[in-house]
């Protein structure tokens, strides 16, 4: 692609000061180790993975528009190279004319090493504007230029491509393992009733089908659209590959499969959690049925109390249990497992409103047993004391007794007879202790 210029007549003007014979053979030593270094460089360019793949693969976006201008870099790179070369050897050339050499010789040499006495004349209407800066039809260069030029242009084409063989390796693979997975998880969803229209996972399941396809799709043909530069980097590849949409489709099939194994496990257990469903129900039922009969007889017994009303069975409840049991007997696990769940907190919500109902109920029937308890603690306190005979608390004694153990009772009178059965017990009581000290005496 380019060639060496010619060099002006050794009797023309150098560019500098004049090299000797050590300061030419160091230079020649250096770019020839440049040569090497640069040379290895492009050939392993032109044979690694990730530029081959390029070359064969139908790109699209981003990644086919840097990889045509990638193209032009590396092609003007090996033009760059061979100038390069050619410069070389020529100097190489001049320096092996003599063992020391005359005026005529340094002042070729000097020219060739420091002068801008390369050439490239870029063929096929000229480079991109992109690659070279405004397009030229030919450029001037001196060695160091060159190979500035040359390293300018390799790490942008090495970034590019690293960066496309970095996606390629870390997301194909990845997606593929995650799509295996998916159609395990598709497979046993099939087996428990769960699909696209019926169940929310199936329609869960089929759209991280779609995004997997698409996104498989989109990493073969543009890879640089999942690549994240990293941060003030570099160096050629300096970033990671974009995972997000991989990632999230991944969380979306672990939420799929553990609903999946939610379901499994009420195919597992069903028939037990059904049985335990009925007996909470039935003692629900058991408990409704007593608050029923105890609100009768505290109607009968207790007077001048609001009783509050007891509800009826829970049929609703019985009912879905039912639509339960038919959904195990047809093995729509998919309608069993979120109904399970539900029936399971109603029916102890409606456990724990019937206790609460009966205990509602029973409620002056245990204020009563409290002031019967009460009168007669009082009783036995008094008769401890000697008052066990006093003609006042016999008879209000006899009236709060009266009013306890008959129906029905009304709470409220019998409340005030023990009251003032107790006033009257401790206003004793408490005139025995002061008159003590007398007797005694």
């Amino acid at each position: 692609m380019g060639v060496a210029g010619p060099f002006p007549g050794y009797a023309g003007r150098p560019p500098g000061p004049v090299m000797d014979r050590d300061e030419v053979d160091r230079a020649l030593a250096r770019l020839g180790a440049e040569h090497e270094a640069i040379e290895t460089s492009l050939l392993a360019l032109q044979d690694h993975a990730g530029r081959r793949l390029l070359e064969g693969a139908d790109l699209t976006g981003v990644t086919k528009e840097r990889w045509a201008t990638t193209e032009q870099s590396i092609t003007l790179l090996w033009g760059y190279f061979d100038a390069y070369a050619g410069a070389l050897a020529e100097a190489r050339t001049v320096r092996a004319r003599r063992r020391y050499p005359n005026r005529d010789d340094l002042l070729a040499l000097t020219e060739l090493l420091r002068g801008q006495g390369i050439t490239v004349a870029h063929a096929a209407g000229h480079p991109d504007p992109s690659i070279t800066g405004p397009a030229k039809l030919s450029e001037r260069f001196t060695l160091e230029e060159l190979v500035a030029r040359m390293n300018e242009l390799y790490a942008r084409s090495l970034d590019m491509v690293v960066a496309s063989d970095a996606v390629w390796s870390a997301l194909p693979a990845r997606i593929d393992l995650l799509a295996a997975e998916l159609h395990r998880t598709r497979s046993l969803a099939h087996s428990v009733g769960v699909r696209p229209g019926e169940h929310p996972a199936g329609d869960d399941l089929a759209a991280i089908t779609h995004e997997l396809t698409t996104l498989r799709v989109q990493v073969i043909s543009d890879p640089l659209a999942f690549w994240l530069s990293g941060p003030g980097s570099s160096a050629p590849g300096g970033g990671r590959p974009d995972t997000t949409r991989y990632d999230r489709a991944a969380r979306a099939l672990d939420d799929v499969r553990r609903e999946i194994e939610a379901v499994l496990a009420v195919r597992q257990d069903a028939e037990q959690r059904l049985v335990q469903l009925r007996d909470v129900l039935s003692r629900a039922d058991r408990t409704l049925t007593e608050a029923r009969s105890a609100r009768g007889e505290v109607l009968a017994k207790i007077a001048a109390s609001e009783v509050p009303a007891v509800s009826g069975p829970a049929t609703a409840l019985q009912e879905r249990l039912a639509a339960a049991s038919e959904y195990r007997r047809h093995a729509q696990w998919h309608r069993l497992s979120p109904l399970l769940e539900t029936l399971e907190r109603e029916a102890e919500e409606e456990l724990l409103r019937a206790r609460e109902s009966l205990t509602a109920v029973t409620a002056p029937l245990a204020v009563r047993a409290e002031l019967r308890g009460r009168l007669d603690a009082y009783k036995a306190k008094v008769a401890r004391h000697g008052l066990a005979e006093d003609p006042l608390l016999i008879e209000r004694y006899d009236a709060a007794r009266r009013m306890l153990w008959s129906a029905p009772c009304d709470l409220r009178v019998a409340t005030q007879a023990v009251l003032r059965y107790q006033e009257t017990a401790a206003e004793l009581l408490s005139q025995r202790r002061a008159a003590g000290p007398e007797d005694r005496r």
